[in-house]
């Protein structure tokens, strides 16, 4: 005897439950996925072949497809290949399937056929944790991140990159024309094998620079001068290290402050945030069903006009404004030193003196400034504290007030920013580490968002059996 646990032989027969009821514990996740699916409308929520053909060789129900892909999710499993050998060796797929085991190519096919049907699927799970009173709280924080596209930087080009790599290689010839100038004055010296090694490089980079110069053209023809030839939609976007950036997606989510579920999301081509908060503020309050939402974001969210937009559709949002003034910078006052007079309509400056309305001007985005200077700015004697120019000039946009309620409100929410931090960064922590340090799988933004549905579907289901736990929410979805 060793003394330790031993297992069976591997000659031993064993007899697995004669029943497939039998593999699966009451409590599994797995029943979860199989009662969910089973109480959607497929054919509906515009599901291909939810209806039989009444010819031709039968296929495979949908349902069937959709509840292998909400479980390799669920899983972390989100390759068709793997979960085609999942569907044949895993016993809780074998149990959902009822021993089906669909090949990778038909499971390939489900999912880049059937994204709209996918996605609406993933908002009437949001559905139903609304009707579980799940989102009781009308707060949600708004955050976006940068996830990596099936695009090697490589493979992206800018005006920027192109010139570079153009230079890149130019520098590489004469290298190399060097070298062969020398080899010609050094025959005895260079063996011939390295010579024709720097032809054979001097060949290939010309080569380079006549697709370069290919490339070139197609850039000038694009919309946003940039192109990617792997995933065509995929750009290049700065991350938050310096002098770094990934090819990828911009992913929006709307997180309610309760419970942490993803309420709306997007996906995104466009490397700021600038422009996304009042769809996504509007997406997450039709989602919930309340007429009213707190709004979080971060600095890159500010934007006078949506913030305008976010509030003229009945939501407050909470955006702190980033601190970009360059007078600031240098030391000089900046406009948070001189007051408003809304009765009067005019500054108070930080000499006491009055700045009064001099003129409207519209700026190149079509907003109307209102411009304001004192008189006594030649004559100020703290005038270098100020400004450099003959006088201080201050702007106002038109629609200022909207951005000074929102400051009012930030000053008596102290923990704003914290609250967004916990909620919305948790998520997106939690997403990337189910994806690995990989990539998306699938090509295209339309794909893509199919991709990030079912991520978030899973990322979802897995909070509300957390929250109610598998019995409770089985029977609520029963209900």
């Amino acid at each position: 005897m060793t003394r330790f646990v031993e297992g069976e032989e591997r000659s031993q027969s064993v007899m697995f439950p004669e029943r497939l009821e039998d593999w699966v514990s009451e409590e599994n996740p797995v029943r979860v996925v199989d009662v969910f699916v089973d109480e959607l409308n497929l054919k509906a929520l515009g599901f291909e072949r939810a209806t039989a053909a009444a010819t031709g060789r039968p296929g495979y129900h949908p349902a069937t497809l959709l509840k292998i892909y909400i479980y390799g999710y669920l899983n972390r499993i989100a390759s068709s290949r793997r979960l085609e050998r999942e569907c044949q060796r895993n016993i809780e797929l074998v149990w959902l399937t009822r021993r089906l085991a669909p090949d990778f190519k038909t499971l390939a096919d489900f999912r880049r056929d059937n994204g709209p049907g996918i996605r609406k699927v993933c908002a009437q799970f949001v559905v139903l944790c609304r009707k579980l009173n799940l989102f009781t709280e009308a707060m949600v924080a708004i955050d976006g991140s940068k996830f990596k596209a099936v695009n090697n930087r490589d493979k992206n080009f800018t005006a920027h990159k192109l010139k570079a790599r153009i230079e890149q290689l130019q520098e590489s010839v004469a290298r190399y024309l060097d070298e062969l100038d020398r080899a010609d004055r050094q025959a005895t010296q260079v063996p011939q094998v390295k010579v024709q090694n720097l032809k054979g490089k001097i060949a290939r980079i010309r080569e380079q620079m006549k697709e370069l110069g290919r490339i070139e053209q197609e850039l000038k023809q694009a919309p946003d001068e940039q192109i990617s030839q792997t995933d065509p939609d995929a750009r290049s976007m700065a991350t938050s290290g310096r002098g770094t950036g990934i090819v990828g997606y911009n992913v929006q989510t709307a997180v309610d402050t309760k419970n942490h579920m993803v309420v709306a999301h997007e996906v995104l081509n466009v490397g700021h945030d600038r422009d996304a908060l009042a769809d996504m503020a509007r997406q997450a309050r039709r989602a919930m069903g309340k007429e009213r939402l707190t709004v979080l974001a971060d600095r890159g969210y500010f934007n006078g006009e949506q913030i305008r937009s976010c509030e003229l559709d009945g939501n407050v949002p909470l955006v702190p404004k980033p601190l970009t003034s360059n007078n600031w910078a240098k030391g000089l006052f900046d406009k948070r030193d001189f007051v408003y007079d809304a009765k009067r309509n005019e500054f108070r400056c930080p000499a006491g003196k009055k700045a009064i309305w001099r003129r409207a001007i519209e700026d190149g985005r079509g907003h109307i400034q209102h411009k304001y200077w004192p008189s006594e700015c030649p004559r100020c004697p703290i005038k270098s504290r100020c400004t450099a120019s003959y006088n201080r000039i201050i702007s106002r946009w038109e629609h200022e007030e909207v951005l000074e309620r929102m400051q009012k409100r930030l000053n008596h929410t102290p923990l704003a920013s914290r609250w967004r931090r916990q909620t919305a960064e948790h998520v997106f922590g939690t997403l990337k580490s189910w994806m690995g340090s990989s990539h998306f799988l699938t090509k295209r933004i339309r794909n893509v968002r199919t991709e990030i549905s079912l991520q978030v579907l899973a990322y979802n289901m897995k909070r509300a059996m957390q929250i109610l736990g598998v019995g409770a929410l089985l029977y609520a979805m029963q209900a």
